[in-house]
């Protein structure tokens, strides 16, 4: 499944709806900035970031939650890096509250996007305090002080609510 996102304002990317109806379109935004994620074998956005789905659980909705980790991977880290989230134990889709994982591989660039949706914010915080959460990044994650060799830079979170456009 191939996934493309690009950026501006809602205003702006809710006409995105209207031009393209067929396709499978979700809007996010944080603040003053937002975001269009497409799902589908080809890009409807002039400018966007592509990528490849490497692993997936769940459909996303319109509704909800999503949590954007994004992770800069050396070249000669994809592999590794990529079988972690293929053999993951699955603890994250057994949570209250979770409703998609995507695992997405950047056509151009090096930063991978670890995308999570969950039915509201509380959830996804209830996961980050939990066991199954420290169990899951017992090899790495935000408590390791070094990082894994595959990692080619720093990680960054970004977090969005889901907007209804049609409303």
């Amino acid at each position: 499944m191939k996934v493309s996102m690009t950026s501006g304002t809602i205003d702006f990317l809710s006409k995105l709806k209207s031009k393209h109806p067929d396709a499978s379109l979700f809007f996010m935004q944080d603040q003053d900035k937002a975001i269009a994620y497409c799902e589908g074998e080809k890009s409807v956005f002039e400018e966007g970031r592509e990528y490849e789905t490497v692993d997936y659980v769940g459909n996303m909705k319109p509704e909800g939650y999503v949590v954007m980790n994004n992770i800069p991977v050396a070249d000669e880290g994809r592999p590794v890096f990529e079988d972690r989230f293929k053999n993951r134990a699955g603890n994250v889709e057994n949570r209250e509250g979770f409703q998609a994982i995507r695992i997405l591989r950047p056509l151009q660039g090096n930063t991978y996007v670890v995308l999570t949706q969950w039915r509201n914010a509380q959830d996804f915080e209830d996961w980050k305090n939990s066991q199954s959460f420290d169990d899951a990044h017992k090899k790495s994650g935000p408590k390791h002080k070094k990082k894994p060799s595959f990692i080619d830079g720093d990680a960054y979170i970004t977090k969005y609510h889901m907007v209804d456009v049609e409303s």
